[in-house]
């Protein structure tokens, strides 16, 4: 579950502010289905940046899991975006020097927390699919 709670991004733009996110608040439930939606420039990108844990708001709260990380330190946002958040990108974003088996395991040899799986296993298995 992500929730964001009164969330502001803002920039100094020619020494004035400029606010990408503006008193944004949402709840995505686990499970749950959403879409971002705008014209190019209404702070899509930044929105998904916050939510992906690789920005911090300049204001408000960013839940996860009902844990507040709005102000984890780089360290603890990497530790959490390996244990809660999952990417699409839509560019391949492969590691070149990695093979595809490889590029898989990543994420499970940076994670702290014991696995239920065999990554090797798994991996195999979801190359399969």
């Amino acid at each position: 579950m992500i929730k964001l709670q009164h969330v502001y991004k803002e920039y100094p733009i020619d020494g004035e502010k400029f606010f990408a996110l503006n008193n944004v608040s949402l709840d995505i439930k686990k499970g749950e289905y959403s879409a971002i939606l705008g014209p190019s420039g209404s702070g899509k990108s930044t929105l998904m940046h916050i939510m992906g844990l690789l920005d911090l708001p300049s204001k408000g709260n960013v839940l996860i899991d009902n844990i507040d990380v709005s102000t984890y330190t780089d360290n603890q946002l990497s530790l959490a975006r390996n244990e809660f958040i999952g990417f699409v990108f839509q560019q391949f974003n492969l590691i070149n020097k990695l093979t595809v088996l490889e590029n898989v395991l990543l994420p499970t040899i940076y994670t702290k927390r014991p696995l239920s799986f065999h990554p090797r296993e798994r991996a195999f298995k979801l190359l399969k699919e």
